[in-house]
């Protein structure tokens, strides 16, 4: 049976200030219903802001939408991201993502909980000093 979900049945959320530095605003596309297991979040970061270290045990998609943004996995350099890009993040890595220093970005965010049912796994806040490179 078709579902069609109504954007305006769902508010736009602030993201909770433990998993994320600045202000970053979330607005849910999906959350799947079982045996799906995606989420889709439309995610728009303030300037400088920027998720905490976190990892997916089936991994994370980010589709660009607006403005420039970063993403960096563990060990690895920062990438650059403007819209229509497509970051590919593997399986249980660390990684984080967020705005440019001086510009505001949007990304659609596409993760799948485990078979277990577990979702994002959350570590440390990303520092300045890291967030610069």
């Amino acid at each position: 049976m078709l579902k069609i979900h109504r954007a305006e049945e769902r508010a736009t959320k602030k993201a909770p200030d433990e998993k994320f530095t600045g202000d970053v605003f979330q607005d849910a596309v999906l959350v799947g219903e079982a045996p799906s297991r995606m989420r889709a979040t439309n995610v728009t970061f303030n300037p400088g802001a920027r998720t905490a270290w976190h990892a997916h045990p089936v991994g994370q998609t980010l589709w660009a939408v607006a403005g420039v943004g970063r993403v960096q996995v563990e060990d690895g350099p920062i990438e650059e991201l403007r819209p229509g890009d497509t970051a590919i993040i593997p399986p249980d890595t660390r990684h984080w993502h967020g705005a440019a220093p001086d510009r505001i970005f949007t990304h659609l965010a596409l993760s799948e909980n485990g078979e277990d049912g577990g979702g994002s796994v959350w570590f440390e806040k990303v520092s300045d000093a890291d967030y610069t490179g």
